[in-house]
């Protein structure tokens, strides 16, 4: 009996799981394994998709758009097993072919009822799907392989010595905070989102609070916040403008009894409860993320022409390591800039003064030179053929637009009209060159996610792919659905939320003992500047993911030890293809890990890396399960699967 232990129970480890079970039908069918996942949480949500949190949280992906299943795009070694799309479960949960989960309530139950595909889905309906992808998964194993659920912490993993030498290829006892211990041939770490120490600017700003009576936030997931001692009428200050941003301000208004009506034009009215703080929002640069968009392509169909495997192979028989900044970032921008501009000319000719087979060849010889996507030549051919300023794409003042003059005389003004603009651009069709722009970004990320981690060099591993081009992807790709934004401009017209701008400074002032924040936008009428003081500083974003710093005790104690190895500088531990080095019998996915990132689960139809790299790791698994030898395993408690319907 092979014993495979799953740290974790999230999205990421339930993709692993199911690729498992589909490869080993297929290959190994009459092995012995069983299979435990760890985790306080129910396998298929873990913490951050969990059920227990506000019904009022949603997803920033459409229903259409969420898949745990591999698919004929997929280019994988194991089998394809297709499932339900997210839209496709709740479809035959609808129709009875799939039972509700047995928690379900009056608030899920309408949301199944909603037969809108597009939707954006609660994080509680995205759970129901989570968990019922790990029930199937279970209920597809063989009888040759059982799968348990430990609902506990794992705190400790203690490597087997061999001859009374401790090596990187011996089974593990893995301890849990119950005092329970599990024997393991093989460990998977899947440990997810973590907490982290606070870095020196949040002890710094702890303590200047503590000593002149003010309260701060530090960085931590939004969701496990306790802010009900947030009074009513408080101007708030709130660094960062991304999704933890967006969620917080769900949770001070909407969660506070507040209500939005949509108007005969179309626009949102808030309603306030009355309990609502004032909230300041700023960041570096200003804006929330990019809408989701909803349009549709109708042009030419999206293809890259820089990144394309073709592509990918020359830079790869480059002699020297590869620099992000240098060697491919300006293909990246070459991508975008020609995928939306494929899609504007070939799909809406009635807004461009030329013909794409025109503009193409041109284009094409500006993006061959040097920083030719920013170049002056480039600018005079858009605006030579892109009449509407609304349908130009310029990258610089796309990644930072309040550096770029625009309508409003405040930084709020300018803040508040850029987020109209954005809404205008990314959910109406007329504007569908912006969904070809993500596509392209998205198999964009995908080809430069195929590039071999060591063919990179370090400032690459360390700074721009784990930071600059993983935030740059973020804020293009994954922002909030557009009613949040059309919520964010309705509380900015009823006085709840005021807009700092970018470049946000902040000051922590002794002599007033208060929090000061600055930031800046530049207008049609110049730059201006807005200040605003609080006693109440929260720093919406995310803990850093990094091994070194974070608040789990297992990740401290495999450093500790000497099991793992940190990326020098990054605070990641060093992950080859899933494989943790210097040993055959441990491995890692996740945040943690030194592996560009591919979110916990993916859109179906684009051969997407999460299932790609679940499928390589399952694989892995069941090779090293195949040659491991067999133990017994310790006695213990486990939640064994209940299984739902189909």
């Amino acid at each position: 009996m092979i014993r495979v232990v799953s740290i974790g129970a999230g999205p990421a480890a339930i993709l692993v799981l199911e690729r498992f079970i589909a490869r080993h039908a297929r290959d190994t069918p009459e092995l012995e394994v069983e299979y435990h996942l760890v985790d306080p949480h129910e396998p298929g949500g873990g913490r951050i998709w969990r059920r227990a949190q506000s019904p009022l949280l949603k997803l920033n992906s459409m229903r259409e758009d969420v898949t745990m299943f591999t698919d004929d795009s997929c280019v994988i070694d194991g089998p394809v097993v297709p499932g339900p799309t997210l839209a496709d479960w709740v479809s035959a949960v609808r129709r009875g072919e799939i039972a509700k989960p047995d928690w379900s309530d009056a608030i899920l139950d309408a949301e199944i009822d909603d037969p809108d595909d597009r939707a954006f889905p609660t994080r509680r309906l995205g759970n129901a799907y989570l968990s019922w992808v790990y029930r199937d998964a279970a209920r597809r194993a063989r009888p040759e392989v059982t799968v348990r659920w430990h609902e506990d912490v794992a705190i400790a993993v203690d490597p087997d010595p061999i001859d009374g030498v401790v090596s990187g290829d011996a089974a593990t006892t893995v301890r849990l905070a119950s005092g329970r211990t599990l024997h393991a041939d093989i460990v998977l770490y899947a440990l997810g989102h973590n907490g982290s120490a606070p870095s020196a600017e949040s002890t710094h700003l702890a303590s200047f609070a503590g000593r002149h009576g003010l309260s701060y936030v530090a960085p931590a997931f939004t969701a496990d916040i306790d802010l009900d001692w947030l009074a009513a009428g408080e101007d708030v200050i709130v660094r960062g403008m991304g999704l933890a941003a967006v969620d917080l301000t769900v949770l001070l208004t909407e969660g506070r009894g507040g209500r939005f009506l949509e108007q005969a034009d179309g626009s949102l009215r808030y309603h306030p409860s009355g309990r609502e703080p004032r909230l300041h929002l700023g960041s570096r640069r200003g804006v929330p993320y990019r809408s989701k968009i909803t349009s549709r392509p109708v042009g030419d169909p999206v293809e890259l022409e820089y990144l394309h495997p073709e592509g990918r192979e020359r830079l790869l028989r480059s002699p020297h390591p590869l620099d992000f900044e240098r060697d491919v970032w300006p293909l990246i921008a070459s991508e975008m800039l020609t995928g939306y501009y494929r899609e504007l000319f070939t799909g809406h000719p009635e807004r461009v003064s030329a013909d794409w087979s025109w503009f193409a060849p041109r284009l094409r010889r500006i993006l061959a030179e040097d920083d030719g996507y920013r170049s002056r030549a480039l600018i005079q051919l858009i605006e030579h053929t892109v009449p509407h300023p609304d349908d130009r794409l310029e990258l610089e003042a796309f990644d930072r637009p309040l550096t770029v003059p625009g309508a409003g005389e405040s930084v709020h003004e300018r803040v508040h009209a850029h987020i109209e603009q954005d809404l205008r651009q990314r959910t109406r069709q007329e504007h569908s060159a912006t969904q070809a722009l993500f596509l392209t970004l998205l198999r964009s990320h995908i080809a430069v996610s195929d590039i071999p981690l060591e063919r990179w060099n370090d400032r690459s591993r360390i700074h721009s792919l784990p930071r600059a081009w993983h935030t740059y992807f973020s804020y293009v790709a994954s922002g909030p659905p557009g009613d949040r934004l059309r919520e964010l401009i309705a509380l900015s017209d009823a006085g709840i939320v005021h807009f700092l701008g970018g470049e946000l400074r902040l000051e922590a002032v002794e002599d007033h003992g208060v929090f000061v924040a600055r930031g800046t936008a530049l207008t049609d009428q110049g730059e201006r500047t807005t200040s605003v003081q609080s006693r109440i500083l929260i720093d919406a974003w995310l803990p850093a993911a990094q091994a070194t710093d974070s608040d789990n005790p297992l990740l401290r104690q495999l450093l500790a030890t000497d099991q793992v190895a940190e990326l020098p500088g990054s605070g990641s531990v060093v992950v080859e293809q899933g494989r943790i080095g210097g040993s055959d019998r441990r491995f890692a996915i996740g945040p943690f890990t030194s592996e560009i990132q591919a979110g916990a689960f993916t859109r179906p139809g684009i051969n997407a890396l999460p299932l790609r790299r679940a499928d390589h790791l399952a694989g892995e698994l069941l090779c090293t399960a195949a040659r491991s030898a067999t133990r017994e395993p310790t006695g213990m408690a486990a939640h064994p699967v209940t299984l739902g319907g189909r």
